[in-house]
């Protein structure tokens, strides 16, 4: 939990840059996490550090309290018996702001690449009543679109009343927040999905987008404290693990009454890329539909290597119709060139901004890791003019070999009608640990039109998938006051529409969950599959027999009949399911759905599929899934090395473990030459799920920026490894 930086799934790598000095008399702020009661400690402060505020006290999903003082007051902290840890809430100060925004009237409505929010509210129902926590960046409440709705909120971030949006004044601007309201419940020029719910707006990422795990759960409690009806989370980190703090967080605030939507990730399209909090089993976690489209790719006739490509968000439209040279970054002049330049520290404004300085025609950044990216070019008031694109490593590394070769040769951008289906970005499951699926169901998430400050937006990913179903949530709790939310979560994957590919065939569980939402479905269902996604576990024994308690609800006022399809034969699998069954009207009962798999039968991996269950001319397709021994799931993620709050000599390292290990190894690297440095860290003692430590200053080494390869021998001597970059502040 501790320090963890969390960002948006849309928000830019832009570079945030924490006040170089504050005056001893000035006020800074902490939230302290800490053993036994809070408000205990809270009287205990109040009588023997007078000079500390306690801001707020938490004790619903983690236990802490909220601080303000002076550095000198606040360090005092960290010595305290009954401190387990310190967050630091920093001050940030940047010239950065916002691009020019689109007015309303300006924006192509009509274009089939846009999607308007209101769209998939099918039903008659608008959410009145009913009240969204926004838990984000903030919201630009003096939208008039907004206004209407907005009913009020906290700011995590400062520890204020105001969640406003960052302001170009305050340090890196941001907009995120508003257009996730803006999808939820705009009721203005613009409609949302829930025109008539109300917005309460939680601002836990700061300055460009980002902020502390712990900040988002205090933003959860809040939100809890004040009585939502729904919390959308569009946001998250890289930890495939059910356990992690935040997803902790959210099955608690689903205990207490509160519908929690959750984006499951733009990491996509690998498997094993959905992250925390979407891993929590109690939430509803959303992947990213995309509409039919048209997508511009980059193509050698020569190789018939075709580049898929990604516009970041504010960017102009990529319309190239020539072949261009590909330069690369280093180059003096680009003149007339697409750029190829590496992803970094530098903010994607920078890069691309020095490009268009440089003469290049259009600029593509490929990622300095594995896997597609979401970008974002917000900087100066001096907007890009060039279209900018994100490609994968793999890509980008080809086509800065194609760059290099003698002859300079050209590359064509061609145009692909890309069908409707699942969006190439959208994070895939399963969950890691536990082997659920994830997502559980998809959203529209493409060139989604909303509220910003100052104006409207098109952008792109499952943090815009995630509102249109917290909107949706709100039409349904309108619509059946009386039900759970574990009826509407139920009644919301029973309706959904399975997605298909090209050839008919239905498109993997594992990225589609149960498939498209659709609110009129949901709200006159007949029947209510509670666990329609069947998660069998992992198989390590010879042969295993695994039941799942499939619990059926017939809402009609009429005994309905049901048959499940026997799936066909398979070797090394075994399915015991029941015969022909009545369910009287208003009742619900459980049904044991049995698989038995003799594993030497099957190959090792991810196996999973569909089993039908008919019942009055209706059929529900329910996803089923097994993980036959082992699998290409990551066996560590989440490594962060950061220095201690107030201190200057003493850092702390996470790392988030899925197995069992002899030991863990931290190997840092040049990143230019790739040439070994020193192993910064070896863990002899760990666990499965979080471990972390502390290391002094003098036992790290040189500061700088450094590639860390982080090498784990599982207990059967194999070796797993992976990498990320680190920088070691001085």
């Amino acid at each position: 939990m501790r320090f963890l930086l969390l960002a948006i799934m849309l928000c830019s790598s832009l570079l945030v840059m924490p006040s170089k000095s504050l005056a001893d008399d000035n006020l800074q702020s902490i939230i302290i996490e800490v053993e036994g009661n809070p408000s205990e400690h809270k009287r205990y402060l109040e009588t023997y550090h007078p000079f500390i505020t306690v801001i707020a006290t938490y004790e619903k999903l983690f236990n802490g309290l909220a601080l303000q003082g002076s550095p000198d007051q606040l360090e005092k902290m960290g010595t305290l018996d009954f401190v387990k840890a310190v967050h630091s809430v920093q001050t940030y100060e940047t010239t950065q702001t916002l691009e020019p925004i689109i007015p309303f009237e300006e924006i192509e409505k009509d274009s089939p690449d846009m999607v308007l929010p209101p769209e998939l509210n099918n039903t008659t129902y608008t959410g009145k009543g009913i009240t969204v926590g926004v838990v984000d960046t903030g919201i630009d409440y003096n939208h008039p679109d907004l206004q209407g709705n907005y009913s009020g909120g906290y700011d995590v971030v400062d520890l204020d009343d105001d969640p406003m949006e960052t302001l170009e004044t305050e340090g890196i601007p941001t907009n995120h927040g508003s257009h996730v309201a803006g999808i939820i419940a705009a009721n203005g020029s613009l409609q949302g999905v829930a025109p008539n719910a109300e917005i309460r707006a939680y601002r836990a990422l700061g300055p460009g987008g980002s902020g502390t795990s712990v900040q988002v759960i205090a933003a959860m409690e809040q939100a809890v404290e004040d009585g939502v009806d729904i919390i959308n989370l569009s946001l998250g980190n890289s930890v495939n693990g059910p356990d992690y703090p935040t997803s902790i967080a959210v099955n608690r605030a689903a205990d207490l009454g509160v519908a929690v939507v959750i984006a499951n990730g733009n990491s996509g399209p690998d498997n094993w890329t959905v992250g925390a909090p979407a891993t929590a089993s109690k939430a509803l976690a959303v992947g990213a539909f995309a509409n039919a489209h048209t997508a511009p790719i980059l193509y050698d006739a020569l190789s018939g290597k075709k580049v898929p490509m990604t516009l970041m968000m504010g960017s102009n439209p990529w319309d190239l119709s020539m072949d261009y040279e590909i330069g690369l970054a280093d180059e003096d002049k680009l003149n007339g060139k697409i750029a190829l330049i590496q992803r970094g520290e530098i903010p994607f404004y920078d890069l691309a901004k020095e490009a268009e300085e440089k003469g290049a025609i259009a600029a593509i950044i490929y990622n300095n890791e594995e896997g597609n990216f979401q970008g974002a070019i917000t900087g100066p008031n001096e907007q890009v003019q060039i279209p900018v694109v994100s490609v994968s490593k793999e890509d980008g590394e080809w086509l800065q070999e194609f760059a290099k070769e003698e002859n300079h040769p050209y590359i064509d951008t061609m145009y692909e009608e890309v069908p409707s289906g699942i969006a190439t970005f959208s994070s895939r499951g399963p969950v890691t640990v536990n082997w659920e699926l994830k997502p559980d169901v998809l959203a529209p998430g493409t060139n989604i039109v909303s509220t910003v400050p100052g104006g409207y937006m098109p952008l792109q990913g499952t943090s815009m998938a995630a509102p249109h179903v917290a909107g949706v949530i709100a039409l349904m709790k309108e619509a059946k006051p009386t039900w759970t939310n574990e009826q509407i979560f139920g009644a919301l994957k029973t309706t959904a529409v399975r997605m298909d590919d090209e050839a008919g065939n239905p498109i993997e569980p594992i990225g589609q969950g149960m498939g498209l939402v659709d609110p009129k479905r949901a709200i006159e269902t007949p029947t209510i599959l509670y666990n329609p996604s069947l998660a069998f576990g992992k198989i390590n024994e010879y042969r295993k027999t695994q039941t799942v308690n499939l619990t059926i609800e017939n809402t009609s006022n009429q005994d309905q009949t049901y048959s499940f399809h026997i799936p066909k034969k398979r070797k090394g699998l075994s399915w015991k399911l029941p015969m022909t069954f009545s369910i009287e009207a208003g009742e619900k009962i459980e049904v044991p759905v049995e698989l038995s798999i003799t594993s030497p039968q099957l190959e090792k991996g991810i196996h999973q599929g569909w089993i039908e269950l008919d019942s009055e001319g209706e059929t529900y397709h329910l996803p089923y899934l097994f993980i036959n021994e082992t699998a290409d799931y990551p066996k560590a993620s989440g490594f962060e090395f950061t220095l201690k709050p107030f201190s200057k000599n003493e850092f702390v390292y996470r790392l988030y473990l899925i197995e069992d290990t002899r030991y863990v190894e931290v190997e840092l690297y040049d990143p230019q030459t790739l040439l070994y440095d020193r192993t910064l860290l070896r863990l002899e003692e760990t666990q499965i799920g979080m471990n972390e430590g502390y290391l002094e200053l003098r036992d790290i080494g040189q500061a700088g920026s450094y590639l860390a390869v982080i090498t784990v021998q599982l207990e059967d001597g194999r070796f797993e490894s992976y990498e990320t970059e680190l920088y070691i502040s001085p």
